[in-house]
């Protein structure tokens, strides 16, 4: 039976700078895709909410008598911000009377909103749109 000794105990560590750059690399990229995501993400929540704004305000306005298509999106686009107003659409239905429904519909690209960092990892925002579809009584 071998006999335990100071001398056994203390050992000297060993290299291990190969395995912490072996986890580095491994963990790095799963990092980085994750931390895209986010800022993706974040991008795109942010645009939504500019979106639904723009067609509440647009909606507001719609409501009101005696205004045409121009004036609902002349504010839609003042809501959104240059980035957003570029290339944003705007569809209208208003009413003629009080009381009838009126309906305005936002659409952006997600493209303009964020600049499609995740395409590597097969999520990509090309061809799709944010909407913000509003829809009140006319007064």
């Amino acid at each position: 039976m071998r006999q335990i000794t100071a001398h056994n105990m203390k050992r000297t560590p060993k290299r291990k700078s190969g395995f912490v750059s072996l986890e580095v690399i491994l963990v790095l990229p799963i990092l980085m895709i994750l931390l895209l995501g986010l800022l993706e993400f974040s991008l795109l929540f942010s645009a939504r909410g500019q979106v639904i704004d723009a067609a509440r305000a647009g909606a507001r306005v719609a409501t009101l008598h005696g205004i045409d298509e121009y004036f609902i999106e002349d504010e839609v686009y003042k809501n959104l911000g240059p980035y957003l107003s570029e290339y944003a659409k705007v569809e209208t239905e208003i009413g003629e009377y009080s009381g009838e429904e009126v309906h305005v519909t936002v659409r952006v690209p997600m493209g303009s909103a964020t600049p499609d960092l995740l395409w590597p990892v097969g999520y990509s925002v090309r061809g799709q749109e944010i909407i913000g579809e509003v829809r009140m009584l006319k007064e």
